[in-house]
């Protein structure tokens, strides 16, 4: 036996079965045993017939008088009756026409179901029914709810999971022992066991805080790790001139905020330390990122080096490049600004990448041009990323690899990152927030939209047009699936311009155009040759359209709060008032996330509930990866979380990561879509 053999080598799984178990991502016993429950349901309460209440519970008794019918519908009702010495209770199932030749009358069983009124009896509603034994798997305990799939439902995953138990005995310990004693950890196989078929409540809150803790701990470990081997990094010192910084300021057609001045100041102390900076300035669209991450920018380049400054589009790394040259203008200081896009014709590249060899002085703003072979970047002190999370490890590698020293780095982020996550996740970065506008901007008016209410809303966004304003509407995909039915933006676009906004000038954007018609799209709308782009999220991150008003989200409950928050900061960008339209997909109550989009405009807060819903790979942009998934865990767990960084920091301390095989490899996995080096 060992953990990597095929599903098919367990009792009840043939080949039909184990196809079912490949659709929900499991191969072998290993994917098998760490496939977690999603949720509970207690029915560990075995109680006798006369003692029964509504809700969950379980009794034990023999069953007899099942008979079988067809309703005047078609649909197939199975009736029978358990009891016990104490009484008797009446079982009801539907569309189960096997129960009546399943059931032997002179056998005991648990029974478990949810007792409660039914017509005009009290009776239990398709129970689960299995022979009275010491190892119940569908009745009679806490019964473990996982992710199933069309023809694999939960009991079969616990059934194939009770076949594995014996390989429970080859799952390795992970952490070492000074820790699980200290902390009081339940061990890694029983923690496997328990999590699977609890023993009470109690056990599985062990077994919970055991797998938790773990995951926890692995990630703490990869950021503090990063952080150590970032602080043995030497990078150029650069000293801070008082001078030109209040020059750059006092030019400046605004006043800096207090806190724009203090994240200023945070970046001036870090770069001018020989150990690299690595700090991420994250705040709300409109708070002034640029302009700090421009001062920044200035102090390096009045130093004689260079800064590199990579954004998310050509498009929004044509913005910067305006944005910062006009910053820097009345400094004469906006000469040293150049773009490198992959979309420059070659005599322009190499104009570009001529200029670039031939100048220690340079602010050279792009994408991931900046990191092909060819682009030599003089003196490199300082490197920028707008919007960190939307470029792979491997292209910020590349980039440090190129001039043989650690530059000083510089993120920043319109998502607002929760506390517990930079603790656990950025652990490695100095974190500074700016958290309030440099300017008294109107609150956007966001509402929500039912599917009957959805061409008035239209009517409304027609109205925003006729005044000479944009809009954005954004769908959660390209293409219709007939399986989700979910609305897309091909579709959406068909509907619009043959329908509500047939009159306007409305453009298509998503991920499948080529490069070049993605831009053009993008630049016909910020050129106000279009009224409205019907796009994907590719919208999302920083276009800086001031003259949209409206931002549409088409199927809001499919995206995440932080997304939407995100989406809405691209419109009322000036004076003009911007909205939010929510539609959601259905004409269901709107569920209390979506209402919290409508109720508060805090970034923060909004990340918080997004973190607690969706997880830490939804915020950091890596939940494709599932690397950061934390399956058991729940970062509003503050004693958990400060156990397992406690931890993480005496691990550092005291032991050697190499002697821990499977440890070390999950590590180098989380580091590969979280950390810069």
């Amino acid at each position: 036996m060992n953990l990597s053999d095929e599903l098919v080598s367990l009792k009840g799984i043939g080949p039909a079965l184990s196809q079912k178990f490949l659709k929900i991502g499991l191969v072998n016993v290993d994917d098998l045993v760490n496939y977690f429950p999603r949720r509970y349901s207690d029915f560990s309460n075995v109680v006798e017939i006369a003692s029964t209440k509504p809700g969950d519970i379980t009794v034990v008794g023999k069953i007899h008088q099942v008979t079988g019918r067809y309703s005047r519908r078609g649909l197939h009702i199975t009736e029978a009756i358990v009891s016990d010495k104490t009484g008797s209770l009446r079982l009801i199932w539907f569309n189960q026409h096997y129960r009546k030749d399943s059931i032997s009358s002179n056998k005991e069983y648990f029974v478990s179901g949810d007792f409660g009124l039914h017509g005009k009896s009290m009776s239990l509603i398709n129970p689960a029914v299995e022979l009275v034994s010491n190892f119940p798997v569908s009745t009679a305990r806490i019964l473990s709810i996982y992710r199933e799939t069309k023809g694999l439902n939960s009991n079969q995953i616990r059934q194939a999971i009770k076949a594995a138990l014996p390989y429970f005995e080859q799952i390795e310990e992970i952490l070492p022992d000074w820790i699980i004693s200290r902390y009081d950890l339940m061990p890694r196989a029983e923690a496997h066991r328990q999590i699977h078929f609890p023993k009470d409540q109690k056990t599985l809150e062990k077994a919970r805080f055991r797998l938790g803790f773990e995951e926890v701990f692995e990630l703490c470990l990869s950021s503090l790790l990063a952080k150590a081997e970032i602080k043995k990094q030497v990078a150029v010192p650069f000293k801070f001139d008082e001078t030109i910084a209040k020059k750059f300021v006092n030019q400046l057609p605004f006043k800096l905020t207090d806190e724009q001045k203090r994240v200023v100041w945070q970046i001036y102390q870090d770069i001018g330390k020989s150990t690299p900076m690595n700090r991420l300035v994250e705040g709300d669209v409109g708070t002034g990122k640029t302009v700090v991450s421009s001062m920044a920018a200035l102090m390096v380049l009045h130093s004689g080096y260079s800064v590199a400054f990579m954004a998310p589009t050509e498009l929004l790394a044509r913005q910067h490049a305006n944005t910062i040259a006009n910053l820097l203008k009345n400094l004469d200081m906006d000469k040293y600004v150049s773009l490198l896009l992959g979309s420059l014709n070659p005599k322009q590249k190499i104009l570009a990448l001529e200029h670039l060899k031939s100048t220690d002085m340079s602010i050279v703003i792009g994408t991931h041009a900046l990191i092909q072979e060819g682009v030599d970047i003089t003196k490199l002190g300082l490197v920028i990323i707008d919007e960190q999370h939307r470029f792979g490890v491997k292209q910020r590698q590349a980039l440090l690899k190129k001039i043989g020293y650690m530059p000083h780095l510089l993120s920043m982020s319109a998502t607002p990152i929760p506390r517990s996550l930079q603790l656990v996740v950025f652990g490695e970065l100095d974190v500074s927030r700016i958290k309030h506008k440099p300017y008294e901007s109107k609150q956007i008016n966001t509402q929500i939209y039912k599917q009957n209410k959805r061409l008035k809303m239209y009517q409304l966004v027609a109205k925003e047009l006729d005044q000479g304003n944009q809009a954005f509407i954004v769908c959660p995909h390209i293409s219709r699936d007939s399986q989700i039915k979910l609305a897309s933006a091909e579709a959406i676009y068909e509907e619009l311009t043959k329908g509500p906004l047939k009159s306007y000038r409305i453009g298509l954007l998503h991920g499948k155009q080529k490069k070049d018609e993605q831009d053009k799209v993008m630049q016909d709308f910020v050129d106000h040759h279009l009224d409205a782009i019907v796009s994907t999220t590719i919208v999302e991150v920083g276009v800086d359209v001031p003259n949209a008003s409206v931002m549409v989200i088409e199927a809001a409950e499919r995206f995440g709060l932080a997304q939407i928050h995100q989406l809405r900061g691209r419109v009322g960008r000036s004076d003009i008032q911007g909205h939010c339209f929510l539609v959601i997909a259905d004409d269901n109550q709107p569920s209390p996330r979506i209402r919290a989009l409508e109720q508060s405009s805090d970034g923060f807060r909004l990340a918080e509930l997004d973190l607690k819903l969706r997880g830490p790979g939804a915020i950091y942009g890596t939940a494709q990866h599932g690397i950061l998934d934390l399956r058991i865990a729940q970062l509003d767990d503050e004693d958990l979380i400060y156990s397992a960084k406690q931890a993480a920091t005496e691990f550092i301390d005291k032991d050697n990561l190499l002697q821990y095989d499977q440890l070390s490899k999950r590590v180098a996995q989380i580091r590969s879509v979280t950390n810069l080096n």
